[in-house]
């Protein structure tokens, strides 16, 4: 007996999660993960507050940059929620009237978990590189690490690998400076 064919998931299916969980389409499956856990979400709360000031408000930095936690990226058929993402705002110089955006973002910033680690390097950064997302950054709560890559014809060079209490300064946000140690929860 055959199986029925499963139906590719739509966007009405992220409607339908409890609100306790993050949704996305990547290659036409619908992947869920918990919200993050409270270490999880201090990483991006503080690594958001370190760019978000020089960057998106031009407070003892250049300014120039929209900085946004969790936006919905709708990228062809693929549905992303990166944990933080960047838009320079000479490529995007107003926000969207929509809920999500269709522009790539210049810079995106996944947070791992061990829910999602597989999902974020096997999966979400091909579909970054391939919609020319510049700058991916990969952190890691449970190794205190911080991966920089940069998109080079449509695939990833690792810049470098910072760890523990490393000082960060480091493209896109090279303009400023910061202690890795201060996204760690101690």
């Amino acid at each position: 007996m055959a199986l029925p064919a499963q139906r590719p998931a739509i966007y009405a299916d992220l409607f339908n999660l409890p609100e306790n969980m993050v949704g996305e389409i990547i290659a036409g499956r619908l992947v869920t993960h918990p919200r993050p856990a409270p270490k999880h979400a201090r990483v991006y709360s503080a690594l958001g507050g370190e760019i978000w000031s020089p960057f998106d408000q031009g407070r003892n930095g250049p300014g120039g940059w929209w900085i946004l936690d969790e936006p919905e990226l709708h990228l062809n058929n693929d549905i992303l929620v990166p944990d933080i993402a960047g838009w320079k705002r000479a490529h995007m110089p107003k926000l969207p009237e929509t809920a999500w955006f269709e522009l790539p973002p210049d810079w995106v910033c996944e947070i791992l978990s061990p829910s999602t680690a597989r999902v974020d390097r096997a999966e979400k950064l091909p579909i970054y590189a391939r919609h020319n997302v510049r700058h991916a950054w990969l952190v890691d709560p449970d190794l205190r690490t911080l991966e920089i890559f940069e998109n080079r014809e449509g695939q990833w060079v690792l810049l470098t690998v910072l760890e523990d209490d490393a000082a960060v300064s480091q493209p896109p946000f090279d303009a400023i400076s910061f202690s890795l140690s201060s996204l760690w929860a101690d």
